[in-house]
């Protein structure tokens, strides 16, 4: 690299194999570099010497930022970030603070200095976002959360080196509390169409090539709608992790089911509706896909215990029936997806009287998260005897005395005449 010093060793102009010159200096301790943007050495000094001079001139106005930018902090954060969490967060997570720095915090608030950040350059960086939509559309409210999410993670991590003194409010503005939102579930006569819809396709599938995945896909509402489990729970879920028990109060046959998921690894103990899906997942033959031989049987394969209950992928069949049976949109226009089944569990369970706390408890969740997303379908909840209790109204005891001890009241005859 060729390397040449002026101004007394204080500023060095060098290049780097190309053809263009750089220069760099040190100014109040913070090391500058900038392009000069010239291919001649005479003219890169001549701008070398002049950049130098405007950054002193700065410094002695006070306007020259010398603290670390958010790009800097950017950086720092990701490399801690992915050592910290290995193996507590998944690689999507992490891979998803990076994207949301690189596309959107980054090219706003890259060059800003972090004592700069604060609760009107958030807002502006809102309102942004807002403007600068490519699809016509507004971000949606968990988007925008989700990113100011990762700056906030990014500030915190100036405050551990002492880049920065606190953190400032990110809250947003004017919409301290959002609406209490149904999350999209089925009614239970919504759900009852559809685990008939997938039963009547597994019997009937239009391609009966796909006979297996359009039993499992029946199975799997079942199963769902009877355990409450979150997809990708369902989807790691091994026959190893299910065992069939008694229950001890009920006599029942229910699943005690092993769940590794977003919390790690917990447990949950189904309804008895969802013994008899499992029991056909676990004795159903696996056709091996690519194996068939023209006027050959077809090629079978006996679940494992190492293996998945829910190996294949349904959600095209799933959303077809959801379109073909009208139940795609909940009455407030939401997609109803897979999620929805652990909607509908949680609340068909309240509905039935279960306890708070234990539905809580089994869907490895907080009894908050209940109360805020699913209580609110739930009208069984509200008590009428209690709501429309009313006082007994007050007696004076004494003037109640004073009667029951008084005689009789004097009645006069009708038509005499007092004297």
């Amino acid at each position: 690299m060729a390397s040449h010093e002026i101004l007394g060793g204080k500023v060095n102009v060098y290049r780097r194999g190309g053809l263009m010159w750089h220069c760099s200096a040190t100014v109040k301790g913070r090391q500058f570099r900038t392009s000069t943007k010239e291919t001649g050495l005479e003219q890169a000094k001549a701008f070398a010497e002049d950049w130098y001079l405007g950054l002193r001139g700065k410094a002695a106005a006070g306007i020259l930022k010398t603290e670390t930018t958010l790009a800097e902090a950017a950086k720092k954060f990701e490399e801690e970030y992915s050592v910290i969490t290995e193996g507590e967060r998944s690689p999507k997570w992490v891979e998803g603070h990076s994207i949301r720095l690189r596309l959107h915090l980054i090219p706003f608030f890259g060059k800003m200095g972090l004592s700069t950040i604060n609760a009107g350059t958030v807002q502006d960086y809102r309102v942004h976002r807002i403007n600068t939509s490519t699809t016509g559309k507004p971000p949606a409210r968990s988007t925008l959360h989700d990113e100011v999410g990762t700056l906030r993670q990014v500030l915190k991590t100036a405050i551990r080196h002492k880049w920065l003194n606190h953190l400032p409010d990110l809250s947003p503005p004017y919409k301290t509390q959002g609406k209490i939102m149904h999350r999209p579930w089925f009614s239970p006569a919504e759900y009852k169409q559809l685990y008939e819809a997938t039963r009547q396709n597994a019997k009937e599938p239009k391609n009966p090539h796909f006979r297996w995945e359009a039993e499992q896909l029946h199975d799997f509402i079942l199963f769902m709608g009877n355990t409450g489990l979150r997809p990708d729970e369902a989807k790691q879920l091994q026959h190893r992790d299910v065992t069939i028990i008694e229950d001890a109060d009920s006599r029942e046959r229910i699943l005690e089911i092993e769940v590794r998921g977003k919390r790690g690894i917990g447990w949950c103990k189904s309804m008895p509706g969802a013994v008899k899906p499992y029991e056909r997942l676990r004795d159903r033959l696996k056709p091996v896909r690519g194996k068939e031989k023209e006027g050959s049987e077809i090629v079978v394969k006996a679940p494992q215990p190492t293996d998945l209950l829910f190996p294949g992928n349904y959600l095209k069949m799933f959303n077809n029936l959801l379109e073909a049976q009208n139940l795609k949109l909940d009455r407030d226009g939401k997609p109803r997806t897979a999620y929805s089944l652990r909607h509908t569990y949680i609340c068909l369970r309240l509905m039935e009287g279960a306890d708070v706390y234990a539905i809580a408890k089994n869907c490895r969740t907080s009894v908050e998260m209940i109360e805020k997303f699913y209580a609110a379908h739930i009208k069984t909840t509200l008590d009428a005897s209690i709501i429309n209790a009313r006082k007994p109204k007050r007696v004076n005891r004494a003037r109640k005395a004073n009667r029951a001890a008084a005689p009789p009241p004097y009645r006069e005859r009708r038509g005499s005449t007092a004297r």
